[in-house]
């Protein structure tokens, strides 16, 4: 009777937990869906002497899609928003957003995990979305093909939002 017990326990709390809580990656598009996306920023760290660093935004509000870009530059640390030395946004038209979906699906999303490690420069990419809990954010894009067309849209989005 007592193996019985603690089976019929593990089995009731494994029913109580949500489902998306049990998987440890999550793919964008099959797991993560268009419709739960919320916001993914993309950093990189351009120079830590003088420091520097390049952000990307992409989001969505009030059933729009939007991109936001800053690049922040100073002679101390941490850059604030005040050191925001390039900065732009644009509402995306559908084609435009599609090639950044484009670009997301098929990348996964694991646990975020905080890092002490100083000195790498990136990139940092967080995807956030509707079912995360404030968990599963840290995104890897599926090939690094993908990857590099990003961050050249990302390059022309820019161009075009000064």
């Amino acid at each position: 009777m007592k193996k019985i017990i603690p089976a019929a326990l593990l089995t009731l709390a494994l029913i109580s937990v949500p489902g998306c809580m049990l998987k440890s990656e999550f793919t964008v598009g099959k797991d993560i869906k268009q419709a739960d996306f919320t916001e993914f920023y993309y950093t990189v760290d351009s120079s830590t002497n003088p420091p520097e660093f390049q952000r990307y935004r992409f989001y969505t509000e009030n059933g729009k899609n939007y991109f936001y870009h800053e690049k922040r530059e100073g002679d101390h640390w941490p850059l604030t928003e005040a050191d925001a030395t390039i900065k732009g946004s644009m509402e995306l038209t559908p084609d435009e957003w599609s090639v950044f979906w484009g670009f997301m699906e098929g990348g996964t999303v694991i646990r975020r995990s905080v890092s002490t490690d100083s000195g790498g420069r990136g990139p940092w990419l967080y995807l956030y979305w509707k079912k995360d809990r404030d968990e599963y954010q840290e995104f890897s894009f599926e090939t690094l093909e993908k990857e590099r067309g990003f961050e050249t849209f990302c390059q022309e989005l820019s161009e075009r939002s000064k």
